[in-house]
């Protein structure tokens, strides 16, 4: 199973996605939740169940058009509300939740929490340092763990690159939910964020590693050869694991609901992306560079537009 040899066509597809993501974030962006845009959130139950859209509407009607509703817990009855660049003062709070109760029954405010717009761009500001801290102290384990190996950094930089393409992936594929489906980013996602960082680097790492075993047996001079042996060494291993991840994380979207709704979607893209970046980009990121190929691969995309034009 030669794996690394087809590492222009993987460079190729994570490029693709890559600029789909950008181009999706540029022009679409991300939908801050309250927890980076200020706002008030209040959990509620119903004793009677309740149509989602019945909520939406009766926000809207009472001037919170912006407000998002979702269902949590039991479905039906619970929901959580969120409701954008809006502070809820005590009296406009029992307003609402009086207005509501009148004209769609009777409920129990579980919860009610009001973000000012400091907290939120503090909030904001501290996710941020926390996803480029959690990155950097990665970049430097992996550049100190294989420090006996040739060129250790390079480990580090190819580990981080496909931290990177994980991120991306996150962002732009919430970015084109946000759009559908008007979901919104929130602390949960940056849990999730800070997850799949963790989770996309062990199995980098698993494989690197194996690399570094190879390389001390001498199974080979050539680097590329090495990797290929080690990638499908650990390939079921990755595969298997990440199926497993996948089981819980589905049935967690399936059963728990709204409240943990963007951790576990973030995780579940997280855990595809990770099994292709640590398996079919990260180590041949490293071929390519330790081997000086990215002059060759230009050509040869040159080349192959090249035939393409002179066939059409």
């Amino acid at each position: 199973m030669n794996i690394v040899n087809r590492r222009l066509w993987y460079f190729i597809l994570a490029g693709v996605l890559a600029v789909v993501c950008i181009v999706s974030l540029a022009t679409i962006g991300l939908k801050s939740g309250v927890e980076f845009s200020s706002g008030s959130i209040l959990n509620i139950s119903f004793e009677k169940p309740v149509d989602e859209s019945s909520v939406a509407q009766e926000m809207s009607n009472l001037g919170y058009k912006g407000a998002v509703i979702q269902t949590a817990g039991n479905a039906g009855t619970d929901f959580i509300i969120r409701i954008n660049a809006t502070n809820l003062n005590d009296a406009t709070k029992n307003q609402l939740t009086s207005a509501v109760a009148s004209t769609l029954g009777p409920f129990k405010l579980n919860e009610f929490d009001n973000i000012s717009p400091q907290i939120a761009s503090e909030t904001t500001r501290n996710a941020g340092i926390a996803v480029v801290v959690a990155v950097l102290a990665m970049l430097l384990y992996i550049a100190f763990a294989f420090r006996k190996m040739p060129n250790p950094f390079k480990y580090g930089v190819c580990a981080v690159v496909g931290l990177a393409f994980d991120l991306l992936i996150g962002l732009g594929v919430f970015s084109i939910l946000g759009s559908i489906r008007g979901w919104q980013i929130d602390l949960m996602f940056v849990t999730g964020i800070l997850a799949i960082l963790g989770y996309s680097i062990n199995n980098t790492v698993i494989v690197f590693d194996r690399i570094r075993e190879n390389t001390a047996r001498g199974i080979s001079p050539d680097i590329e050869t090495v990797a290929n042996v080690s990638i499908v060494q650990t390939l079921g291993r990755s595969f298997n694991t990440s199926l497993t991840t996948l089981f819980t994380l589905l049935v967690l979207a399936l059963f728990v609901g709204a409240s943990i709704q963007n951790f576990v979607i973030v995780l579940i893209i997280g855990t595809v992306s990770g099994v292709f970046s640590s398996t079919f980009l990260s180590p041949e990121l490293l071929v390519a560079w330790q081997k000086k190929e990215w002059g060759s691969f230009s050509r040869k995309t040159d080349n192959g537009l090249m035939e393409a034009k002179a066939k059409s």
